[in-house]
């Protein structure tokens, strides 16, 4: 198989370096480390890309991380729906009132057990989008990786905190009703387009303590005040939304996904600065691939040693991963959670909580 560390000597002294940072340019490297693989791989991956119909370096990656036994399980389980799953808006209404309204348009529902508020959602010939409830707010349609990560930033009623990157307002709003309308919620986010959804969603849900502003999260100095808690749902390959959007079989190169880790290791620098001490972050993406997950946050814990992963208290997901294709990481990547469709039956999805301890480490 795959002798990553020993490609990592060899291809650190040899290709070009990408970026102006130093973790973009080792990033660079790991990025071309998971591209080689031996001929057993390459003809394996040639044999099941033909038959999933996904460009072959995806399936070279997967057998190199993974195994055979997993990857199949895996590319089996992106063949599959995705459940469906919604969260009541208790700053319209109460659960009780939504189920009852629900069930007589024969959704069945089943309780997601660590997400407050949160429904699996069987809808049958229904369009979840088109009922009434939805039109009044009364629920969001999400799905259950989202719901946990802002369940994971734990946001308190009177805090600041700073939502990057989003649009549509899933979280915004979801923020806004674990806050009571209480504190303030800042939504930023670049896409003049995708703000329209933004706005449209927290006016929907009945969410009045959020602010709007439109701007690049990688520039986030003139803000001028240290926000108690930051969620980045960072802009990413979108590799693990395959069962939503079978396009993304075909749809991406690896100069993709070195794009989106070096524009995600920008907004994560960015929010580190910002952060009050004390503060906590949340990291996320749709991404399982580990340059834009495991490798982002182990190079922000080396610049920032006063940054420290903390446990997610979720008996959900699995570990994140400390040593993808050999290369060795921060151990406390452990404490985050890895998301997959073929153990859980969602996207693909990553989540890692930080903590900025009180005084700069020098």
């Amino acid at each position: 198989m795959l002798n990553a560390l020993r490609l990592w000597r060899n291809l650190s002294k040899k290709i070009r370096l990408y970026g102006t940072k130093t973790s973009v340019s080792k990033q660079s490297l790991f990025v071309e480390i998971m591209t080689m693989s031996t001929k057993e791989i390459r003809s394996r991956a040639k044999e099941l890309a033909k038959k999933y119909e996904y460009l072959q370096y995806m399936i070279e990656r997967y057998l190199a991380l993974w195994g055979e036994d997993e990857t199949l399980k895996y590319l089996q389980a992106c063949e599959l729906p995705i459940r469906p799953s919604i969260r009541i808006n208790t700053l319209k209404t109460t659960n009780d009132e939504v189920l009852s309204r629900l069930r007589s348009k024969s959704v069945v529902f089943e309780e997601i057990p660590w997400l407050e508020n949160g429904f699996y959602a069987d809808f049958n010939d229904s369009s979840p989008g088109a009922l009434l409830e939805h039109m009044l707010g009364f629920y969001y349609v999400q799905g259950v990786p989202s719901m946990t990560a802002a369940r994971v930033l734990d946001p308190q009623p009177g805090e600041i905190i700073l939502d990057l990157a989003a649009a549509p307002g899933g979280k915004t709003t979801h923020i806004g009703q674990m806050m009571q309308n209480t504190g303030m919620v800042i939504a930023i986010e670049q896409d003049r387009l995708r703000m329209a959804s933004l706005k449209s969603n927290i006016i929907r849900c009945g969410v009045t303590n959020s602010l709007i502003l439109r701007g690049d999260a990688r520039k986030l100095d003139y803000l001028g005040f240290e926000p108690d808690r930051i969620l980045l749902d960072a802009p990413c390959s979108g590799e693990g939304l395959i069962p939503l959007y079978p396009t993304r079989k075909t749809s991406k190169t690896m100069a993709d996904v070195r794009y989106c880790a070096t524009r995600e290791d920008e907004l994560l620098d960015a929010a580190v600065n910002v952060l009050a001490d004390g503060g906590t972050i949340v990291y996320t993406t749709c991404s399982i691939a580990p340059e834009e997950n495991e490798y982002i946050v182990d190079e922000i814990l080396n610049r920032y040693p006063e940054l420290e992963v903390v446990e997610i208290p979720i008996d959900f997901g699995i570990p994140g991963y400390s040593e993808p294709f050999g290369v060795r990481l921060n151990e406390s990547l452990k404490h985050s959670r890895r998301f997959l469709p073929h153990l859980h039956g969602t996207e693909g999805f990553f989540i890692c909580k930080m903590v900025k301890k009180e005084g700069k480490v020098e």
